[in-house]
């Protein structure tokens, strides 16, 4: 079985994003992938996701309609952070000058062990502890 790829919360946004129908469309791709089980995500891409719906979106999105949204994407493997992970964050800190939460990103993958991140905020075609990142929308 390959090794899955890890979807960053910036990507999910996009799928329910309907400002940039380019956007959307590919991360809907990622997002049918990450549904049949080859994308996996964290439980801090989830929250990021569902705070960026909730009070940055335009127009924001109702609280209702969020909720069904994460029904929708519970069949999406959940990487949960714990104590080694929050240490593999400062590692990757210390090694990449990641922030720490882009670093509990990498962490996560990591664990769950990816070989590719897909976003958009990191240097795509960098490898962080091995993990390329690809940016979907080049």
């Amino acid at each position: 079985m390959p090794a899955p790829d890890f979807l960053d919360s910036n990507v999910l946004i996009y799928a329910y994003d309907v400002s940039n129908p380019v956007k959307q469309r590919i991360a809907r791709a990622l997002v049918g992938t990450a549904l049949a089980g080859g994308i996996v995500m964290s439980t801090q891409v989830l929250a990021e996701f569902a705070a960026t719906l909730l009070h940055k979106l335009s127009p924001a999105v109702r609280p209702e309609d969020l909720t069904a949204a994460l029904d929708a994407l519970e069949p999406i493997k959940l990487i949960a952070p714990d104590g080694d992970i929050v240490r593999r964050a400062v590692e990757a800190h210390a090694a990449y000058g990641l922030h720490f939460y882009d670093g509990m990103i990498v962490a996560a993958a990591e664990r769950a062990g990816c070989e590719r991140i897909w976003s958009e905020d990191y240097n795509s075609g960098q490898k962080y502890f091995g993990i390329a990142v690809v940016n979907p929308f080049n």
